[in-house]
Formats: structure tokens, sequence, C-alpha cells
């Protein structure tokens, strides 16, 4: 069974029935209108009764309606333009509170990332930096400012930390040159998924380096490479992604990687607590 959702009903459409048909239509040109529908909803928009849209998931292979939902919305974040995003939300939050129901759904994503995730690739992939000559961290668009802020933490501690800037295709692969068995590739991507860290990830595979990927599913085109899948939540909220589970997830890097090397970061942050102060780069005030 096929992951994509859109690859699912083209491989069954010929089995459907006429409802069927019609949710199927639905979901692979209406979309951006039908993913954060209710089955009952759906079955009024479309024409038929709340049961076929149930049964419809069921026969894609869908562990029920919701599941069914979820994939309809990864649909949505890997192609909605900025403009179609704005329209879903306006749909989804009009006349609701924006601080609240923004807060509660980063507050939902948070929660949901730290229930799905691993501990044990976490803990491996958090080895794999811990022993890698060399650190690659990359990111694109606004998956860059993830890269910057993990490579930033880690620069306090490490001097083994590369931040690969994307500007484009070939300077990925020149600043990624010399890459190898005994480094690391951490990547960040979430819809709509780079063109760039795709290559790049598959860059660093081709010479042996241990990649560790931060993106939202395993449907993403960089999960299937990745040595270490770390899976966080950053549904769309207007035209920007909501960063704060990936975020929490590399705080949560920090601390182990802190928690397993206390002595030698508390004696390198000794050494730069002396050199801030004697260039004043923090005031006292």
């Amino acid at each position: 069974m096929t992951k994509d959702i859109s690859e699912r009903i083209k491989r069954f459409f010929p089995s459907f029935s006429k409802g069927q048909k019609k949710i199927a239509n639905a979901i692979l040109y209406d979309y951006d209108k039908v993913a954060y529908m209710t089955a009952a909803r759906l079955g009024r928009f479309v024409g038929v009764s709340e049961s076929t849209v149930v049964r419809f998931a069921d026969v894609l292979g869908y562990d029920g309606y919701s599941e069914f939902q979820h994939a309809v919305q990864d649909l949505v974040r890997t192609k909605l333009t900025p403009n179609q995003r704005i329209e879903i939300t306006k749909q989804i939050t009009h006349g609701v509170d924006a601080i609240e129901s923004v807060m509660e759904s980063d507050i939902s994503k948070i929660r949901a990332s730290m229930e799905k995730m691993d501990r044990t690739v976490f803990s491996n992939a958090v080895e794999a930096i811990l022993h890698a000559k060399t650190i690659y961290i990359v990111g694109a668009r606004s998956s860059e400012l993830l890269a910057r802020i993990l490579a930033y933490n880690l620069s306090l501690i490490y001097d083994k930390v590369k931040l690969v800037l994307p500007s484009s295709p070939a300077e990925v692969f020149e600043q990624m040159f010399s890459i190898s068995k005994d480094d690391v590739l951490f990547a960040f991507s979430f819809p709509r998924y780079s063109t760039k860290m795709i290559h790049a990830v598959k860059f660093a595979k081709q010479y042996g380096a241990q990649v560790i990927v931060m993106t939202d599913s395993e449907n993403s085109p960089l999960a299937e490479p990745a040595d270490f899948l770390l899976k966080a939540k950053s549904d769309m909220m207007s035209y920007m992604d909501s960063l704060v589970a990936p975020v929490s997830i590399i705080n949560a890097i920090i601390v182990e990687i802190t928690n397993r090397r206390e002595r030698l970061i508390v004696e390198r942050f000794n050494r730069l607590e002396k050199i801030w102060d004697e260039y004043s780069v923090y005031t006292k005030n």
C-alpha cells in the first residue's frame, strides 16, 4: 500500500462505487476545501452519506476516519501555496481568538510530537552527534532558522560544527565536499519540502555519512534515506509553519548532550565566561 493518499486513490479508483468516486475526486481536486471537514460534512459536500465516507477511508486502508483525515491534511501541507493556506486558516479560525487558537494548536503539536517520538531513535541520534568527526547542519527556507538554532548551540560546546547555507544546490555540495563516513548530516525539512534538502541528504548518504532528519512524518521525501528520523508536528497556521515542536526537540537534544558530556561542557563554558567577561560580551547591569 502506497503512503500518499493521492496514490492510493489512483490505484483503487477503477474499483470505486459511484459515491466513492465522488469522494475521491473531492480529495484529488478540492483537497484544500475538504481537509478539515468532518465525515458528515464531507458527505454533504459531495452528496453521499457519512457512512459512505467512513467506509471509503476503510477501503483505502486507513484505521478510521481520523487517520484518513490526517492523510488528506498531509496532502494539503505539501501542495498548497501560501495564499491557499491563508484561506484555509481563515475558514478554521474565523470568529475565534487568534492568541488562544494558535497557542492551543502549538501546545497540541508539542504533545503529539512527544507522544510519537521514538526514544531509541532519539538516543541513537544523539549518540551519532557525540561521536561524529564533523556535524553538518542544513535547513532551507523557514527550516534554515532551525538549522541555525541547532548549529549555534552545538558550536558553543563543539568545534566540529559546520552550518551549510543552501544558497544554491551547487554551493550545498561544495560546502559538504569533505563529508565522509565519520561525519553526521542533520537536515531539517517541513512542507513544502525543499528539493535542496533532498539532494543534500542523498549526497551525504552517497559518501557514507550518517543522516539525522527532522521532518513532519514518515511520508516526507527525506524520511526514507534517514538513518535517524525525528518527527515533529508543524501543521500550518496561515502561510507560516509552526516551529514550536521542532525547536522543543532541538532543546531536548541539547539537554541530552549536556547530560552525557557535562564535565567537558562545564569546563568549556568556564573558559567562555572568562572570554565574555574580558571582552564585555554581555552587559553587567
